[in-house]
């Protein structure tokens, strides 16, 4: 299994040998716990239930605590199954670390858009908005036409229009990994990843030539 679940911490710099600054994410990732194993012949599919971050025993329930319990770890924050084709050597309470990356490697990162509320067409698709001219004053940022008067009269679905910006499940493919630092859990990826900091991502290889 070549994935881990990390924080998003926020974004640096580094400057290469070179003296050639180079932008960077920096993510905590891991320490990530095994909490559970799904296996086909059980479930249907194979997977592997990853665990990060800490929470305080209180908060959770005795089902919940028995799980922790029977996997032999600490209550965990966050819970996140990863598929895999074929299952591996790991057991349940094997812990998996950031050293899991090399520094050159290609990854991919997913996470959540930051939710900037409610955009028009112009912040949301790009639109251009109407001319400020022959009398038209207050449809400079309006979409302009969304149907046909006479055939189909209607609007198609899908069409492009305001709405809730964000929020959503993005995926950026082929970055690079710019510093690995074990010993504070820490990746160093090239460029920006999805979501605000403190949010939570999933990183795993890369198998896109």
């Amino acid at each position: 299994m070549e994935t881990l679940i990390g924080k998003k911490l926020g974004m640096s710099r580094i400057f290469e040998e070179d003296g050639t600054a180079v932008p960077v994410t920096v993510i905590e990732a891991g320490p990530c716990s095994i909490v559970a194993i799904r296996t086909t012949e059980k479930h249907g599919y194979n997977a592997y239930q990853l665990g990060y971050g800490h929470r305080r025993e209180s908060l959770y329930n005795k089902p919940d605590m028995g799980q922790f319990k029977a996997a032999g770890v600490s209550p965990i924050r966050y819970l996140r199954e990863v598929r895999v084709d074929e299952l591996s050597e790991l057991k349940v309470g094997d812990i998996i670390k950031v050293d899991l990356f090399k520094q050159g490697q290609k990854v991919d990162v997913v996470g959540t858009s930051r939710g900037l509320g409610f955009a028009g067409v112009m912040k949301r698709w790009h639109f251009s908005g109407g001319k400020a001219t022959h009398g038209q004053s207050d449809r400079m940022r309006a979409p302009g036409s969304i149907g046909q008067a006479s055939y189909p009269a209607r609007v198609f679905r899908g069409h492009k229009m305001a709405g809730r910006m964000g929020g959503e499940t993005k995926t950026v493919i082929g970055l690079r990994v710019a510093r690995v630092i074990p010993e504070e859990n820490l990746i160093l990826i090239q460029g920006s990843v999805p979501g605000k900091a403190n949010s939570l991502v999933k990183i795993k290889m890369s198998t896109r030539k």
